[in-house]
């Protein structure tokens, strides 16, 4: 295949330990040691996909094999065995991929194999990708070799699950972490190939590339190369088509709907969110977005634009530096928690986008808890320091004249002491502790709240009722405005915010479900009484429908 027909990540996947990028300390080992002589038995290469481990292990064979040595590894014009490496074709060089070979007969074969010695290069060289795919008999298998090979011998395994692979192997091998590669280096690398291959592509594009492949460099070339063929010819690709391209959103809009959170502007919000869902963005993707945003409110003072990764351009971090002078840490560190848990409950709900809307509600709600429960507690305050004003009445010395004024002292009396009876009303309700789940049926029914007594009686199972946390499951019934509703008045009841989280877990039986179970094993227990048999006996066609318990004050 000619070279200029090959994707970017293939036409510019390195061949020499120069092309590298972001591995300077692992090229300068290995390169001292086949210098020194000191070659491992096994090199064991780990990190994420897109990395370069399989990249790398090639280089390591073409070095310890290249005829020119290690120092002068062939570039273009390849000796033998550097173009049969490159090539994957090399008789002494052998590539396996453990994701399709795992038995314990294939290590076996490769075993039997490295029994012969190289034919035409220095060492034999078995290189196998996804190693930690291997069945534990196939690593059992391979422990004595890997420990004493060959002197002619060598093992190069690659692995992005490092903690899969048995510690003994691990142990055997030189081990290196290939790291990240840093948003500035993928930048610069990324924009020389795109001016290589005479590409029209905008810095804020790159930059959402670099942010999207996450340090992978195979990833950020695929990327680019999708990026590039998108594009109109004589077209430079803007930030805006490339977020079209690549299924991300503006991010200046999940800033603008942040704001508009802590404005309390509902339409605003939903209006926001609506378009951004409309642009095809996958709920969990938002979500991871807006977590990603939490964070930079939260610590952008000690952040710069490079170290957010190229998230966000130079306008939209001074946007959030300026917005996060008014915002409270709490309220931050609180919106964390609930996100979390949003995250959480998208698993378990059937429809994600409604989730997301009622998630965003829940969140205003919470900043307009917080800001007005200053000016509640003043309301409830005033409300209990109103005193009656009562006319002066003068005593013209007549016995009626006494008495009505007797009178109308005891109504002063009874007027002066009901505000203190609102008062201790007020106070108690602030003060409530809440310990169990049926304080709550309690609470809701002392205070009126029927809705909500029917709600949890009828349609919530409990899974796990903590101080200021109740965790639950519900059936299709239960009403949508619920968990704000019982999260509301919980908070006028106790003066304390509460969490209600959603679980995968069944959780106990509903109250409703808990009382006919036991109305049924009365009736049970009644039918196989003496009473009912010896009636049945006079009256067989007689059946026990229904049972009352009669009351104490009957």
């Amino acid at each position: 295949m000619n070279k200029n027909n090959k994707v970017l990540a293939l036409k510019y996947r390195p061949s020499t330990f120069d092309e590298l990028i972001g591995q300077e300390v692992m090229v300068e080992t290995i390169k001292n040691s086949i210098l020194s002589n000191k070659t491992p038995n096994a090199y064991l290469f780990t990190g994420i996909r897109g990395i370069g481990k399989t990249t790398t292990a090639r280089i390591v064979a073409k070095a310890l094999n290249c005829i020119n040595g290690v120092e002068k590894i062939c570039k273009e014009n390849l000796c033998e065995n550097c173009e049969a490496i490159s090539n994957s074709n090399h008789i002494d060089v052998l590539e396996m991929d453990a994701a399709s070979k795992t038995g314990v007969d294939d290590v076996r074969d490769l075993i039997e194999f490295s029994r012969y010695g190289p034919t035409s290069a220095k060492y034999k060289i078995f290189i196998i990708d996804e190693v930690h795919m291997l069945s534990k008999q196939a690593f059992n298998a391979l422990l004595k070799t890997l420990e004493e090979p060959p002197e002619y011998l060598k093992f190069i395994f690659a692995t992005t699950e490092i903690k899969k692979i048995p510690i003994t192997v691990v142990s055997r091998c030189q081990r290196f972490d290939l790291s990240r590669i840093k948003s500035s280096e993928l930048f610069d690398f990324l924009k020389q190939i795109s001016l290589k291959e005479n590409g029209l592509i905008s810095d804020d594009a790159l930059k959402l590339i670099v942010k999207i492949s996450e340090g992978s460099v195979r990833d950020s070339l695929s990327l680019l190369d999708r990026g590039l063929l998108s594009n109109s010819e004589n077209e430079e690709l803007s930030l805006e088509k490339a977020q079209q391209i690549f299924g991300f959103f503006d991010k200046s809009k999940l800033i603008e709907l942040f704001k508009f959170i802590f404005e309390g502007n509902e339409a605003k919000v939903i209006d926001i969110y609506r378009k951004i869902y409309d642009q095809g963005v996958d709920p969990k993707v938002f979500i991871n977005d807006f977590l990603e945003l939490l964070y930079y409110f939260k610590n952008i003072d000690s952040l710069t634009v490079e170290s957010t990764n190229f998230a966000l351009n130079d306008a939209e971090f001074n946007e959030i530096k300026k917005i996060s002078e008014n915002l409270d840490n709490s309220s931050l560190i609180l919106f964390w928690q609930f996100t979390i848990k949003t995250l959480g409950e998208l698993d378990i709900v059937s429809n994600q986008n409604l989730t997301i809307e009622m998630f965003l509600l829940r969140l205003i709600y919470l900043v307009g808890v917080k800001e007005n429960k200053p000016q509640i507690q003043k309301k409830l305050k005033d409300k209990t320091s109103e005193k009656v004003e009562l006319p002066e009445i003068k005593s013209d010395g007549n016995s009626n004249s006494n008495k009505t004024i007797n009178q109308i002292k005891n109504i002063s009396q009874n007027k002066e002491t009901e505000p203190k009876k609102e008062t201790s009303k007020i106070e108690s309700i602030n003060t409530l502790k809440i310990t169990s789940f049926d304080d709550l049926i309690k609470i809701c029914n002392e205070n009126k709240e029927i809705k909500l007594k029917y709600e949890l009686e009828n349609n919530v199972n409990l899974v796990k009722f903590e101080k200021l946390r109740i965790e639950i499951s519900f059936n299709e019934k239960l009403d949508k405005n619920f968990i704000k509703d019982l999260t509301f008045k919980l908070q006028e009841w106790t003066g304390e915010r509460w969490i209600i989280t959603l679980s995968k877990a069944t959780g106990e039986i509903s109250l409703k479900e808990k009382l006919k179970k036991e109305k049924n094993q009365k009736i049970e227990t009644i039918q196989k009484s003496k009473f009912f048999l010896d009636l049945k006996e006079k009256f067989p066609d007689i059946k026990l429908i229904d049972i009352k318990e009669k009351s104490e004050d009957k």
